[in-house]
């Protein structure tokens, strides 16, 4: 078998497929969720709080000069950053609990009853019990 087509193989497995799709659409709620943060939730926070954005906050550690730019530390987006992990955290615990709350249902369930043997199973049963009282 070729590499190629090991990993076409490889690939077309579904826990890959499965995996890729879970990682696309992760990144694009990401993408949402920091864009609710910092859209959203930070306004209002800042505007509470004396009409401060968080993007600006920051600890300014040398001034900048004609030649260098001013070096600083920005906390407020970091804030923000760590409002979307919370967030994106608390989404994944949710989703998390769900699965798992389905599972426990799953396996609550009692297994379905076996099928009623066919007219031909019933009769070729009672062949059998015929023979073997012979």
């Amino acid at each position: 078998m070729s590499m190629m087509q090991e990993f076409k193989k490889f690939a077309m497995r579904g826990n890959v497929v499965d995996m890729a799709v879970g990682i696309i659409i992760g990144a694009a709620f990401g993408k949402i969720v920091s864009s609710f943060v910092a859209d959203i939730v930070m306004p209002p926070i800042g505007m509470l709080i004396g009409g401060v954005d968080f993007a600006d906050l920051a600890v300014v550690l040398r001034e900048a000069t004609a030649d260098q730019a001013a070096v600083t530390i920005g906390y407020g987006k970091f804030i923000q950053t760590l409002l979307d992990f919370v967030i994106i955290a608390f989404a994944i615990f949710m989703v998390v609990k769900g699965m798992n709350s389905m599972k426990k249902k799953e396996e609550a369930a009692p297994p379905p009853a076996p099928p009623k043997p066919t007219p031909e199973q019933e009769l070729l049963t009672e062949i059998r019990d015929l023979l073997k009282n012979k």
